[in-house]
């Protein structure tokens, strides 16, 4: 189980809730509610007061890499180093094979991963970086708008691979603005919402809540 106990991020209430293995919930509101904020806390990205625990172990009992080894956050504006996508996958974690799946999943070819990246299309770079986050399979994904610039047949193949990472027992915490596709991966919703003084609401999945000081 994926735990947020009274998690304090700017602008928001505490909040409280839980994922469950093989679930995905998702996090929704108006641009400027906080969606991004709490999922970079969750991966402790930025930081945050109150208590996040991942199967039993906390996060604040661990060092920060280690933590987010296990808990991965996919910006919907990824950042690069490197002028090829090759580089951000050689990791000792995972494998050239693993690589190449992931990104024929995606649509995409192992030549792609020698093509500048100024030379690609965002929505090439998108599904790059979500292979990349998955690449050395952590154990939870943080997804900000994973699909937003995709078509629809592409989109689809983003879902897919998701629906896998579910079948896989990971966690998924959910940013879209694809009200279709929350419905047909999601358990759950977190409702954030304006003003900051408005508690979140959850819906659907019955096994989180949310709460406030």
């Amino acid at each position: 189980m994926l735990k947020v106990e009274k998690l304090k991020v700017a602008g928001l209430p505490a909040l409280s809730f839980e994922v469950a293995a093989g679930e995905c919930l998702a996090v929704e509101g108006p641009s400027g509610a906080g969606k991004t904020r709490l999922l970079r806390a969750i991966a402790d990205l930025d930081p945050a007061d109150g208590y996040i625990s991942l199967e039993g172990a906390g996060r604040s009992e661990m060092p920060a890499p280690a933590w987010r080894r296990q808990v991965r956050y996919a910006a919907a504006e990824p950042g690069w180093w490197a002028s090829t996508p090759r580089p951000h996958f050689q990791s000792g974690r995972t494998t050239p094979s693993r690589v190449e799946r992931l990104i024929g999943a995606l649509g995409l070819r192992p030549e792609d991963l020698d093509v500048p990246l100024a030379e690609l299309s965002t929505g090439q770079r998108q599904r790059l970086a979500l292979a990349r986050a998955l690449a050395d399979e952590p154990k939870v994904l943080l997804l900000d708008e994973p699909a937003s610039a995709l078509d629809r047949e592409t989109a689809a193949l983003v879902e897919e691979l998701i629906q896998f990472q579910l079948l896989a027992e990971r966690y998924v915490v959910l940013i879209s603005h694809a009200p279709a596709q929350i419905a047909r991966l999601c358990h759950a919703r977190l409702q954030l919402a304006l003003p900051v003084n408005q508690a979140p609401a959850l819906s659907a999945g019955a096994r989180t809540a949310a709460a406030q000081d």
